[in-house]
């Protein structure tokens, strides 16, 4: 098995970024239920609200910036790269949100990074039947961090 390779870039001086060690671990535990995926290199970069907003309206068109964007890496023909891809994360609109929602930041963090590594394996939640299926394979992976359902409404 392959050891999990993280390229943690900090593109904004923020004290409370989940570290090195932390991102490892919550990545792991999406490798621990996809032993077969031998794509365990993936960078995670904290980004500011205009390289957010920047990327998403790049990107997916929207104008606004996001929580996270997944960036899929695609194998050129007749190559095989362990890369899985890259995860773009706004602090602010994360921050934001474990407040809004009453959560813990490290626990919003966790979701995030789990949520988007999930993307970069190719699961998506376009469709009902997906979302379904992703959501509970989610809340399968925070409840093995002791993290409470993400989805749950107070």
């Amino acid at each position: 098995m392959n050891a999990i390779v993280i390229d943690r870039q900090a593109a904004i001086d923020e004290p409370t970024l989940p570290t090195l060690e932390q991102l490892t671990h919550w990545v792991g535990c999406v490798f621990a239920h996809h032993p077969d995926d031998e794509r365990k290199e993936l960078t995670i970069r904290f980004v500011d609200e205009q390289e957010s907003q920047a990327l998403n309206r790049d990107y997916r068109g929207k104008d606004k910036p996001t929580n996270v964007l997944s960036f899929p890496f695609e194998n050129p023909p007749g190559m095989t790269l362990p890369l899985l891809g890259d995860l773009i994360i706004c602090h602010t609109v994360v921050l934001n949100e474990a407040d809004e929602q009453q959560k813990p930041l490290a626990h919003h963090y966790a979701h995030m990074v789990v949520h988007g590594t999930l993307h970069l394996m190719g699961y998506d939640h376009i469709e009902d039947q997906e979302a379904e299926e992703m959501e509970q394979l989610e809340r399968t992976l925070l409840a093995e961090l002791e993290i409470p359902d993400p989805y749950h409404v107070v």
